[in-house]
C-alpha cells in the first residue's frame, strides 16, 4: 500500500514550498509580531493567486477542485514558516464546513467569494476554556437571530463571516453562518501566546443569519468538520515540528562551547534524536489520517484523533527543545525560536485540547473492540 503523494502533490508542495521560502520567511512573521498588520497581506495575497484558498472548493463554485491531500501539502508548508495569515480559518474551517453542509444557495453564494479570497472566514465554535458540547452551548438562534458570546474565536477580529455552532432550541446544535460587518456583532481582540495569529470575543445581539442544511444535526457536522481540521493542522504541526528541528540542528552545528560545537556533546544529540523520532511518528500517522479523510472512510475519526495527539505531542517537544539547544539566546525576542514555539502552544488548542482529543481516541477503540 502507497501512501505517499502523487507526482501533482508533491509538484503543488514544492511550490508552495518555494513561495513561502520567498515570501514569507521569519522577518514577515516578526514584524507582524512587532507592527500592526493583524496578518501578512502580502502573503495572503500571493496564496490567493496562486488559487489556494479555493484549493477543496469545486470548480462550480470558483475553486481548484481538488482534494484534502492537496490541502495536507500545503498545511505543512505553512506549518514550516509559521505563516502569519488566515489560512486555516479560511479554509480548513469556514470553507469545509460550507462546502460540506451549506445549502446550494449557500454554497453558491460564499465559496466563490472564500475561493477568490473576497473574504476571510471562521469557525466560531468555542464559548470559554471549557470543551464546547451539545449541552453547555448557549448561542442561540431564533427567528433568523443570533444571540450569545463565542470565545476565544481565531481571525475573529477582521474576519468577514464566520460559521458559528448554536443551540436548536432543544434539538440539539446546529451550524449557522454570520455575515460579520452585519449589525448585531460586536468584535474585542484578545491576546493569545501566539500573537501573529489574531483572536477575538465575538458577541451577538440579535445578529442576522441563516441556519445551515439538516439543523439540529450539528453534532455529527462538527465532529466531522473538526476531523478534517484534525489531519489538516496535523500536517501544519509537521512541518512546524520539522523547522523547529533543523532549527535547533543548524544552530547546534554552528555553536561552539568550551572549544567543540555543542552538537557533538551527548545531551544536545538526544534532544535532536527525540525531535526526529517524535516528527516520524507524527508524520506517519498524519498520512494514515489524510488516506482516511481523502477515501471518506469510516475509521476517520480515530485516525484523525490519533494524528492530532501525535502532531501536537511532536511540536510542542520540538518547540520547547528547540528553545532549549538554543539557551539563554532562545529565550530572548530577538531569537526566532519564540514562533514556533508560541505556535505549537497555540496548534494543541485551537480545536481541542490533548485531553479531548485522547478521550476521543479512547472512546473510538472501545467502540471498535466492543463491535
Amino acid at each position: 500500500m502507497n501512501f505517499d503523494f502523487s507526482d501533482d502533490q508533491k509538484m503543488i508542495k514544492e511550490q508552495v514550498r518555494k513561495f513561502l521560502a520567498d515570501k514569507c520567511g521569519y522577518a514577515v512573521t516578526r514584524r507582524v509580531l512587532e507592527g500592526k498588520e493583524p496578518y501578512s497581506r502580502d502573503v495572503w495575497k500571493g496564496l490567493v493567486d496562486m488559487g489556494l484558498t479555493g484549493t477543496a472548493i469545486p470548480e462550480e463554485h470558483g475553486g481548484l477542485g481538488l482534494g484534502a491531500l492537496e490541502l495536507c501539502v500545503i498545511a505543512e508548508e505553512l506549518g514550516r514558516v509559521a505563516a502569519a495569515v488566515p489560512f486555516s480559518s479560511s479554509v480548513y474551517l469556514a470553507s469545509e464546513a460550507i462546502n460540506l453542509f451549506g445549502t446550494d444557495a449557500q454554497k453558491a453564494n460564499w465559496l466563490p467569494k472564500l475561493a477568490a479570497g473576497e473574504i476571510i472566514g471562521t469557525l466560531a465554535w468555542a464559548e470559554g476554556t471549557h470543551q464546547p458540547t451539545a449541552r453547555n452551548i448557549k448561542t442561540s438562534f431564533a427567528g433568523g437571530k443570533l444571540n450569545g458570546e463565542k470565545l476565544p474565536v481565531p481571525d475573529g477580529s477582521y474576519a468577514d463571516i464566520a460559521v458559528v455552532v448554536v443551540s436548536a432550541g432543544g434539538k440539539g446544535i446546529s451550524l449557522a453562518i454570520v455575515d460579520l460587518r452585519e449589525a448585531g456583532v460586536t468584535r474585542e481582540t484578545l491576546t493569545t501566546v501566539d500573537i501573529v495569529r489574531d483572536h477575538a470575543r465575538l458577541t451577538f445581539k440579535d445578529a442576522p443569519a441563516e441556519l445551515m442544511s439538516d439543523q439540529g444535526n450539528g453534532e455529527a457536522q462538527l465532529a466531522r468538520l473538526l476531523d478534517g481540521a484534525a489531519v489538516f493542522f496535523a500536517f501544519e504541526q509537521v512541518g512546524g515540528t520539522e523547522a523547529a528541528m533543523n532549527m535547533a540542528r543548524d544552530y547546534a552545528m554552528e555553536r561552539f562551547a568550551f572549544g567543540r560545537v555543542i552538537a557533538s556533546y551527548q545531551a544536545i544529540k538526544h534532544k535532536l534524536a527525540d525531535m526526529y523520532v517524535k516528527l516520524e511518528l507524527a508524520r506517519s500517522n498524519a498520512y494514515f489520517g489524510a488516506m482516511q479523510l481523502n477515501d471518506q472512510s469510516a475509521e476517520l475519526p480515530e485516525a484523525a484523533a490519533t494524528a492530532r495527539i501525535a502532531a501536537t505531542d511532536a511540536y510542542c517537544f520540538a518547540g520547547q527543545e528547540n528553545v532549549q539547544v538554543h539557551g539563554g539566546i532562545g529565550y530572548t525576542w530577538e531569537a526566532d525560536t519564540q514562533f514556533h514555539y508560541r505556535r505549537s502552544k497555540l496548534l494543541s488548542l485551537t480545536i481541542g485540547s490533548p485531553v479531548n482529543w485522547k478521550n476521543k481516541l479512547v472512546s473510538c477503540l472501545e467502540a471498535r473492540n466492543a463491535a
